[in-house]
């Protein structure tokens, strides 16, 4: 089991206030990813549930059990870090199992835990290396390899793939999702890449300067952003936020179209604009177009659209696909 439940939780330094007081279930088995832009207190947030930072008020519970003042080791999670912490003169095999070590478990025990560890991370053949003869995303499957093997209730990730270059973030994307698909445990991740976001959690909680703005699954907050942040936030390229005289026809403070809802042609529709940069992607080209009265619009096109920096077009949104945001900056 690994339900996290937090009443009325907050966290402060003196008398800032980092978090204020949040409300938040994540039930057993989820994979659950707190993410918002750098300094929203996501990282803070995780390390309260694992009892890393002390809690100001409020309780944290796990399966029923309130552990709001039990230390880390008392809570039954395992953390991964952003940096793999691993001992560079151990073995993979020595690093897996060291946590087991510690915990004066049998070694025939063990030594069967790191070998199903190794193997549903592919490590098999690399548990006689050292850290140094692996590469940055084998690494990275060793630290989750020692958690593993503590058979945790919950799996705490902070930033794990901020080290990593383009290629390994997706593949270990993909890896850490199968890995959650095979184990069937609570997961709590934090990012500040909305795309791992949306591509690996179940439910999304977005943060903003401590607070909850909102939470769901990836397509209700790319559906139905509740604010004007979570509009802007989710979403890549993000949603178009359009205001002024554009936005009043609407009856709205501002109105948010996404680059996909927009319709292109040469010679019709409302909106005429000048094509600035176009970036052809592959499959998509995405079109950064000056809009008459309207200002800057990336518009996305198929990948073989074909198009010129100073050419004329002329755009349709979507009607059906509009957001009306109010002028505190929430949907209505």
């Amino acid at each position: 089991m690994g339900k996290i439940t937090l009443e009325n939780v907050s966290k402060s330094f003196g008398q800032t206030v980092v978090i204020p007081e949040i409300d938040l279930t994540i039930e057993n088995g989820e994979f659950v990813v707190f993410v918002g832009p750098s300094g929203c207190g996501k990282s803070t947030l995780l390390r309260l549930i694992a009892g890393l930072e002390d809690t100001s008020k409020g309780a944290i519970r796990i399966d029923g059990e309130d552990v709001t003042r039990e230390p880390p080791a008392r809570r039954g999670l395992s953390m991964v870090f952003q940096s793999y912490a691993l001992y560079p003169h151990m073995t993979v095999r020595q690093n897996i199992a060291f946590p087991l070590k510690m915990a004066g478990e049998d070694k025939t025990a063990s030594a069967k835990k790191v070998e199903d560890a190794a193997r549903i991370l592919n490590l098999t053949d690399y548990l006689d290396r050292r850290p140094g003869q692996l590469s940055g995303g084998q690494r990275q499957r060793v630290a989750i390899g020692r958690a593993i093997v503590r058979q945790p209730k919950a799996f705490l990730f902070d930033e794990p793939l901020s080290n990593l270059d383009a290629a390994l973030r997706s593949t270990m994307r993909l890896e850490i999702s199968e890995l959650h698909q095979k184990l069937k445990t609570t997961m709590v991740y934090v990012t500040h890449d909305q795309v791992e976001a949306m591509t690996m959690a179940d439910k999304i909680v977005v943060l903003q300067a401590g607070r909850v703005e909102q939470v769901g699954s990836p397509l209700e907050l790319y559906r139905s952003p509740q604010n004007l942040f979570v509009a802007g936030f989710i979403g890549s390229p993000k949603m178009n936020l359009i205001g002024g005289t554009e936005a009043a026809k609407h009856g709205a403070a501002t109105i948010g179209i996404r680059p996909e809802h927009i319709h292109l042609s040469p010679n019709d529709g409302p909106w005429k604009g000048t094509v600035g940069v176009a970036e052809h992607l592959g499959a998509d080209t995405l079109l950064h177009v000056s809009a008459d009265g309207i200002g800057q619009i990336t518009v996305r096109a198929g990948g073989e659209y074909e198009v010129r920096h100073g050419d004329t077009v002329h755009l349709t949104p979507d009607p059906q696909k509009i957001h009306r945001f109010d002028a505190e900056g929430k949907v209505f």
